[in-house]
């Protein structure tokens, strides 16, 4: 579900992905949860962790890859609860922090989303 909703978008936004691995994952770590607050696995439903596109540097060789992780257990559960496909909750989770590779914050984010709503 993953590749095809990164295969639906413009091809503008997929030339700068080539490099970025898309993890799935029943839940977050605890350490991860830890770090934003977050007290139960189910909070978190992706996350992207690396240096966004705006701020990588030729210095950043030997780091780990960019990477999307999307939890499993907490979009099968969001879906459910809010009666949506859960390949549309996947697209919705991915932009999202596709977003965030681009560089845009968490409420970046949230207004383009009120926005096309």
């Amino acid at each position: 579900m993953a590749h095809r909703a990164i295969q639906a978008m413009p091809p503008e936004f997929r030339a700068h992905l080539g490099p970025v691995v898309v993890r799935v994952d029943d839940y977050a770590k605890r350490d991860v949860l830890d770090g934003f607050g977050m007290t139960s696995p189910m909070q978190l439903s992706g996350l992207y962790t690396g240096r966004p596109v705006g701020i990588k540097s030729v210095s950043d060789s030997g780091a780990m890859p960019d990477m999307i992780h999307l939890y499993r257990q907490p979009i099968l559960a969001e879906a459910k609860q809010r009666g949506i496909a859960i390949e549309t909750l996947v697209a919705h989770v991915l932009v999202h922090e596709v977003g965030h590779h681009f560089g845009f914050s968490d409420d970046d984010m949230h207004w383009l989303e009120d926005q096309a709503d």
